[in-house]
């Protein structure tokens, strides 16, 4: 099935099947992140993680969506410091105290899981590992508002809201979406917004909720290669995503190992 977005505005609500499903792609990229972080250390480039990621999806006979979509040329984004979103495996070499950020998806069974961490090359400085700890909070705030019968940009206004009681600031020019056969589906998951605004969440529902902070002023910009994106400061970044289903019980987040 070709990894390509959706075209138009519909939300497609998943089964009970289909979600375990979704389920069974999620603890894969979990069980990947988990994989990479462990195995990555000094020296090693971006390449070098990436070829990381493409020995476990073959272990686990799932497919890359990353690899060819708009012909991005890696099995997984490898953003570093300053890199945002996006990055390409390539040729920098991580050093110790580097916080990289790995953005893994991956289709199994026609169903995609979709996670991102970051995490430090050995141990991170303070203002960055504070940068780390809000991101993932912030994450899990917005994921603790995706409730049926509540309101989409709920989430949104959780992760805004956190970040900035923390003196941070969310970045505006990427955002989370829905998530299933394809990698990218309606609706878009602002990480800012008010309350109480856009659809009402059902049962069925599944999105990649993403927190992407920063320690500097919000602007990014697109790298020469059309895919890294950067702060316009060089100040550092953090990003934390989970694909996350609605159901009458409450948010169950599929990107769990």
């Amino acid at each position: 099935m070709p990894l390509k977005p959706i075209t138009d505005n519909t939300i497609y609500l998943k089964s009970p099947r289909e979600i375990e499903i979704m389920r069974e792609a999620g603890r894969i990229v979990a069980l990947t992140v988990q994989e990479i972080k462990t195995a990555t250390e000094p020296g090693m480039t971006t390449k070098d993680v990436d070829r990381i990621a493409a020995q476990i999806f073959k272990r686990f006979g799932v497919k890359s969506t990353a690899l060819g979509y708009f012909d991005f040329p890696g099995h997984i984004c490898v953003s570093v410091n300053e890199e945002v979103v996006h990055g390409i495996p390539g040729g920098r070499r991580l050093k110790e105290g580097d916080l990289v950020k790995i953005d893994v998806a991956a289709s199994y069974r026609g169903y995609v899981g979709d996670t991102t961490i970051s995490y430090g090359v050995g141990p991170l400085q303070p203002e960055i590992q504070r940068l780390v700890d809000v991101t993932e909070a912030a994450l899990y705030k917005g994921i603790e508002q995706a409730i049926a019968g509540q309101r989409l940009s709920n989430i949104s206004h959780a992760i805004q809201k956190h970040v900035e009681a923390n003196k941070l600031e969310v970045v505006r020019e990427f955002v989370g979406h829905g998530v299933g056969r394809w990698m990218r589906e309606p609706p878009q998951v602002p990480h800012w917004g008010k309350p109480g605004h856009c659809p009402m969440l059902r049962p069925g529902v599944c999105l990649a909720i993403e927190a992407q902070v920063v320690l500097g002023g919000r602007g990014v910009k697109i790298l020469a290669d059309g895919w890294t994106a950067v702060t316009l400061d060089r100040k550092w970044s953090a990003h934390f995503e989970h694909t996350v289903a609605i159901t009458p019980a409450g948010p169950l987040i599929l990107t769990l190992p």
